[in-house]
């Protein structure tokens, strides 16, 4: 029999044979056998039970091939919540965290207290508008995506995290046109990866391209969203959107096409690169 210790160095190696990240070993070890960190460490000379170390091979085999972590689990965490993810989704990733947490400080600053519709273009999995509607109460969430297997996802993730999102299957803001709805923060993480730009498979061949891929320079889907945003927004609103780290300065001047009268914001995420744009519009 081996030990926790035995396991976890074997497995970060492979890993790292396999050019995958060797926290996930232990992130996996967590999570299968229901530990938190400082209890693992307190377990590491202890034997691996048996059912424990088979369901723990497996998920590093699986891994070694390419498979992410949040497809071996069948699920991710995100700003504290349980997300169901399969290959119809993007598996939430942290700096998307820090997109959510800068428009619930925003929300804060410009409409304390107050009841506020939100809409959330191309959701996913849901992780920004269910995070959103279960940290503020306040917030009335709808959510779209144009694949029916992803909003079947994220309705199955808003029931098991009790959060009251509403969602529309529909292509950008069309479905929100359509059921004329109005927002006071509009919210998106649309794809925005270069189509010539190169990307690990373990991305390419587990997560849905719809999700990644922002036409030939990226910004194809925030032009969409910018050209119709007029038809959702309400007079005073907030546009958040997550960005490539090296868009910032292109899309900031895009936005000034569209919002010429609104003042725009770029901001950095906690490794100091620009992943944020938010347009204050009316306010």
């Amino acid at each position: 029999m081996a030990s926790y210790r035995q396991v976890l160095r074997d497995a970060k190696e492979r890993l790292y044979e396999a050019n995958q990240g060797e926290q996930a070993a232990q992130l996996l070890m967590l999570e299968l056998a229901n530990m938190q960190a400082h209890n693992l460490y307190m377990e590491y000379d202890e034997e691996v039970p048996d059912d424990l170390l088979a369901s723990f091979e497996e998920g590093i085999r699986r891994m070694e091939q390419g498979e992410p972590l949040g497809h071996v689990l069948g699920f991710e965490w995100f700003y504290g919540y349980r997300f169901k993810v399969n290959g119809d989704v993007l598996i939430p990733r942290p700096e998307t965290e820090e997109l959510v947490a800068n428009i619930l400080a925003a929300y804060d600053e410009y409409f304390p207290d107050q009841e506020i519709d939100v809409i959330d273009v191309g959701t996913g999995s849901g992780a920004i508008a269910i995070s959103l509607c279960k940290e503020e109460s306040n917030l009335h969430v709808t959510a779209s995506d144009i694949s029916e297997a992803a909003i079947k996802v994220a309705k199955e993730n808003a029931i098991s995290n009790e959060a009251d999102v509403q969602f529309l299957v529909g292509d950008m803001l069309q479905p929100f046109i359509d059921h004329a709805i109005h927002c006071d923060i509009l919210v998106s993480n649309p794809p925005y990866i270069p189509a010539h730009e190169q990307m690990e498979h373990s991305v390419v061949d587990y997560e849905p391209h719809v999700a990644l891929f922002g036409g030939e320079d990226g910004l194809k889907f925030y032009r969409e969203i910018f050209a119709n945003a007029h038809r959702v927004l309400k007079e005073k609103a907030i546009l958040a959107f997550e960005m490539g780290y090296d868009q910032g300065e292109r899309l900031s001047a895009l936005a000034k096409q569209f919002f010429p009268q609104a003042r725009i914001e770029i901001i950095k995420d906690l490794s100091g690169k620009n992943r944020m744009l938010f347009i204050y519009c009316g306010l």
